[in-house]
């Protein structure tokens, strides 16, 4: 009895998580899977296109355009899961996401995404949300809020602060640059 009062008493926590989840999403297709991200972090989205790569980056990060006179980071969401780059097509589209720092400021970044095509705008409601799995989703669980039941099929609902981090990206990007000068060093 005692692990069925244990049982009941996580359900709340997870229903709250839930019901936090719950809303409007912009689903997308990726490698054949199809993903959403939260409507409010999304800005606009735009053709594929004009892209200028920047040397030294991960691998990830594709380059950056310019967005009405800002510049403005693409990262390559299947680089950055580790299944490889994004084959260019006719439906190629980039996302313009809005993300936070994790430092102190806070200061927001708008970063692209690339994606092989935007599908719509969805509605999703707490009953149709489940925990993100621990294992096997082929991405890493930090990176799932959740999984998302719609038409038959799982939408993987993506943790924009987690997938996104400038920070976690700018440490990669140094580690990268560190890596490549580390045999200049050992020859010299």
């Amino acid at each position: 009895m005692t692990g069925l009062a244990t049982t009941q008493e996580k359900l709340p926590a997870t229903q709250s998580k839930q019901t936090a989840l719950a809303g409007q999403y912009l689903t997308f297709t990726l490698g054949g899977e199809l993903y959403a991200l939260g409507i409010l972090s999304s800005k606009e989205i735009i053709d594929y296109g004009n892209l200028t790569e920047v040397p030294m980056m991960p691998v990830f990060v594709r380059g950056v355009i310019n967005l009405r006179g800002s510049v403005v980071p693409v990262v390559d969401l299947l680089a950055r899961f580790g299944k490889g780059s994004t084959p260019v097509a006719k439906r190629t589209g980039i996302v313009i996401v809005e993300t936070a720092s994790e430092t102190e400021d806070g200061v927001s970044q708008d970063l692209g995404i690339i994606v092989d095509a935007v599908n719509e705008v969805v509605e999703i409601g707490e009953q149709d949300i489940e925990p993100p799995p621990s294992f096997g989703a082929g991405i890493r669980p930090d990176f799932i809020n959740g999984m998302a039941k719609r038409n038959g099929r799982f939408v993987i609902l993506l943790n924009v602060s987690k997938v996104l981090s400038v920070d976690e990206m700018a440490a990669l990007s140094k580690v990268r640059q560190d890596r490549q000068a580390l045999p200049d060093t050992i020859n010299a």
